[in-house]
């Protein structure tokens, strides 16, 4: 029986199993729909619920209810339990469609892709864990509460590591930005992507994460930022939301900025170096700070995404990469803290700049030298209070997420680009082949129903190479030959058999052109060869986790000669002639033959 058009409810008589609310087709449709897969029509129902469309159908419910209810025998019990159970669905909490675990009909399980490289595309079923990517930009691998940090608190870094694998031998193979986040993103070593040193370079990779993600059927959002050329070059993600910093133009943080602030360098305007070593407290407020945004992004993008795919989100945060500028709260906290002190290595060249003056940006001593004890806290306490700044806002995407269902249904990975020397060895940035500088944060936690075991600590060294081949294998979508990282999922399980027996960085001299390094390392010592100077330093990171004491005249150092030969046998540069190493062959930032046409590289003047 049809609904008549007046608002006025009258008795209707019994109606058939089968409903009629104007258009029976339709309502057949719906009900056969919900009863055969009722979780994944409530998802539906959900999803759809603000269009006007759901909302007429939800009223013809509401008004069959109360007529039925106000007639002489009542509804037909079938209808009665149709109609209540499509309200209950339409008002259910459910976050997606993704999220219910139910496998959709075959015809709608798959969906067509643009991917980054090469032809369109299927992808698998629709019970894949999303995946969320947070880099860190800067945070040394000690800086972790869990890693044993005597002061700082990370409580969501921690919560991760805890309830999923933390990699205590987490490196970057060549730790600064750009040559970093190429690893990162194509799985292969620095030198297979002809980097090795910092510099702006385009690059056309065979594959990128994202771009296989893409490929294989998700969404693939970035929001922060990226660091790679040519700029706005998406390398494979469908949204990108670009900030690689607080100072540069063609920037959505500055962008966002701008509607309450002049833009004219005024997140820049508390004066403190973008590359040095001065801290303070940021003049921004909390809620402006690009880590903020970064976070408001994310929540933003999750509230509105396509919910009839997974997701990729890469979260980007600059931070805690200077200038070392926290908001006032986080800076306040740790400025009123003892901290510790800089390592001090019995291996350290002797100072022979001035004892005050040195420059707080580059300059002619190469990132390095001692400054008062007063300058020192600041810039520990403010390094730490933009790290511990981070983990809040971390906690807060995360929390987020629980309560929309989404934190059970993504593997998440939390990585940093490199570390920071701060101080230690009179050294300060990056570039440098010890911890402070190569070893990153390295914690992945996978959803339950994954079945891998919790609170896993793995010494086993790995690098950004391997995130790449980890989440592709851990969503099930193809490893591309190019890939040279190896997956961790197997790590994640407790199970390190065949595990690579050394990891191999380096990086090209930054702030002096002699600082160029090679190094290996494994589950307990550290191996360093100074390309230009072959000078070798080797630790025990057991008993020296700070590189204090210089072993290498007490070890037996020939098996680490040998291994670093292997590596090293087929490169241009001419580091070995399959004997020996050889010090003081070209150490570019680019590998020789991998120079993209047009690009000229230029060694260090300092």
């Amino acid at each position: 029986m049809a609904v008549a058009a007046t608002r006025v409810l009258r008795p209707a008589p019994a109606l058939p199993s089968t409903p009629r609310l104007g258009r029976p087709r339709v309502v057949r449709r719906l009900r056969r729909f919900l009863e055969e897969t009722p979780r994944l029509a409530a998802a539906v129902f959900h999803t759809l619920a603000t269009t006007a469309a759901l909302g007429r159908v939800l009223g013809l419910c509401r008004q069959q209810i109360s007529v039925h209810q106000s007639g002489p025998n009542g509804a037909p019990p079938r209808l009665k339990s149709f109609l209540e159970k499509t309200l209950t669905c339409a008002k259910a909490p459910l976050p997606t469609i993704a999220a219910v675990g139910v496998e959709p009909p075959a015809p709608s399980r798959y969906r067509q892709a643009l991917p980054a490289h090469g032809t369109p595309r299927m992808s698998q079923d629709q019970s894949r864990p999303n995946v969320l990517l947070i880099i860190t930009d800067q945070q040394r691998g000690d800086c972790l509460g869990i890693d044993g940090h005597p002061v700082l608190q990370t409580p969501a870094m921690d919560w991760l590591g805890a309830s999923g694998t933390f990699f205590r031998r987490g490196y970057s193979e060549s730790p600064s930005c750009i040559p970093a986040r190429r690893v990162l993103m194509s799985g292969r070593p620095p030198d297979e992507d002809g980097m090795v040193g910092f510099m702006s370079a385009p690059w056309d990779p065979p594959a990128t994460l994202a771009g296989e993600l893409r490929a294989a059927g998700y969404e693939t959002r970035m929001v922060g930022k990226l660091h790679l050329h040519p700029k706005r070059h998406r390398f494979g993600f469908d949204v990108l939301e670009l900030a690689d910093s607080t100072r540069a133009d063609d920037n959505e943080y500055l962008d966002w900025l701008h509607g309450e602030f002049p833009l004219d360098r005024w997140a820049m305007a508390h004066g403190a170096t973008p590359n040095g070593w001065i801290g303070r407290p940021n003049h921004l407020p909390e809620e402006k700070t690009h880590t903020f945004w970064c976070v408001s992004r994310a929540i933003e993008y999750l509230e509105k995404r396509d919910p009839s795919c997974p997701f990729f989100l890469n979260v980007s945060f600059i931070d805690p990469h200077p200038p070392m500028t926290p908001p006032d709260w986080f800076f306040d906290r740790y400025a009123a803290l003892d901290l510790p002190e800089p390592a001090m290595g019995d291996w350290m060249e002797p100072w022979d700049g001035p004892p005050r003056g040195i420059p707080a940006e580059k300059g002619p001593y190469g990132q390095r030298g001692p400054i008062d004890p007063g300058a020192m806290h600041n810039l520990r306490a403010a390094y730490y209070g933009l790290i511990n700044h981070i983990d809040m806002q971390m906690s807060r995407l995360f929390q987020y997420m629980r309560d929309n269902g989404l934190l059970e249904e993504t593997f998440i990975v939390f990585v940093s680009d490199h570390g920071e020397m701060l101080g230690d060895h009179q050294m300060y940035s990056k570039c440098r082949a010890f911890d402070a500088s190569a070893r990153v944060p390295f914690l992945a936690r996978a959803p339950q129903r994954m079945g891998l075991p919790r609170e896993v600590v793995c010494d086993q060294p790995v690098g950004l190479q391997d995130v790449m081949p980890t989440i592709l294998e851990a969503v099930g979508a193809p490893i591309p030959e190019s890939v040279s990282g190896r997956s961790l999922l197997p790590l994640m399980r407790g199970d390190d058999a065949g595990w690579r027996r050394y990891l191999h960085g380096e990086h090209a001299g930054m702030y002096r052109y002699i600082d160029g390094n090679h190094w290996l390392v494994d589950t307990r010592y550290k191996y360093i060869w100074m390309s230009q100077t072959g000078r070798e330093l080797f630790f025990d990171l057991h008993e020296d986790p700070l590189e204090e004491r210089d072993l290498s005249e007490q070890a037996d150092l020939a098996p680490w000669r040998e291994h670093l030969i292997e590596v090293l046998r087929d490169r241009p540069e001419g580091f070995t002639d399959g004997q020996r190493l050889i010090p003081g062959q070209p150490h570019e930032h680019m590998v020789p033959t991998k120079v993209p046409p047009g690009v000229t590289v230029a060694r260090p003047k300092l």
